[in-house]
């Protein structure tokens, strides 16, 4: 499944989308036109609900044309400063929203390859071709790392690097502090393994953090319209 933010929507993109083995979770911005989910066409930013309610439109046209057609989730999140808009070729449901949030995780990524730990930015490299080649380094060091890291979570060894009575680090943190015991404190370095293909043990750095995570979307109402096909 494609998950992409507002920037990537476009004409081209869905319908190559549609004729592909692709699913797609993508956000609309907000000036996009929407045909069928009114009598008239009408641009997004007027459809939107009020906060803390959603609405799921089936089958209803994208852009000037629209020609393309796909389902649509809109949200007002409480506590979210800007709604939701969600188009996808499955059905349209509030768990159409979490799939698209899974999105937000390459926000951590893209924290663990500056700031986090690898302080890319402090490189100061302007050279196209030297930069690909820092972040290929840093790549395959993440890779080492967060595979290190599962692995130590395999082994039970996790409560040595990571004080949590649960997981309260990412596994490429725990891999690091792994690594660093290697070097200075006699620790194994273990076989790699394949990377998981599911998070077996969620990452919560609080009681509080987790609870906030689980009450993040919730909703006083909810709609359902099908738009008419023709």
């Amino acid at each position: 499944m494609l998950l992409a933010d507002c920037g990537f929507a476009n004409h081209q993109l869905v319908s190559w989308l549609r004729t592909s083995q692709w699913h797609y979770c993508l956000r609309l911005p907000c000036d996009v036109t929407i045909h069928r989910a009114r009598r008239h066409p009408i641009e997004l930013k007027y459809l939107f609900p009020s906060k803390s309610e959603a609405v799921l439109y089936h089958h209803i046209g994208l852009w000037l044309d629209g020609e393309c057609r796909t389902n649509l989730v809109l949200a007002n999140v409480k506590g979210v400063k800007e709604p939701w808009a969600v188009i996808t070729d499955e059905e349209p449901t509030l768990q159409t929203l979490w799939q698209y949030a899974l999105r937000f995780r390459i926000e951590e990524l893209f924290l663990d390859s500056k700031s986090g730990v690898f302080q890319l930015e402090e490189s100061k490299i302007r050279h196209p071709q030297a930069l690909e080649r820092l972040y290929l380094v840093v790549a395959l060091a993440l890779l080492f790392a967060t595979v290190h890291g599962m692995t130590v979570e395999l082994k039970g060894l996790r409560t040595q690097v990571d004080p949590h009575w649960e997981r309260g680090l990412s596994y490429l943190k725990i891999g690091l502090r792994w690594l660093k015991g290697i070097l200075h404190k006699g620790r194994d370095l273990f076989e790699p393994i394949p990377l998981l293909s599911h998070n077996f043990l969620p990452c919560f750095a609080s009681v509080k953090a987790k609870r906030e995570y689980y009450n993040a979307i919730w909703f006083n109402r909810v709609s359902e319209l099908k738009c008419k096909q023709i």
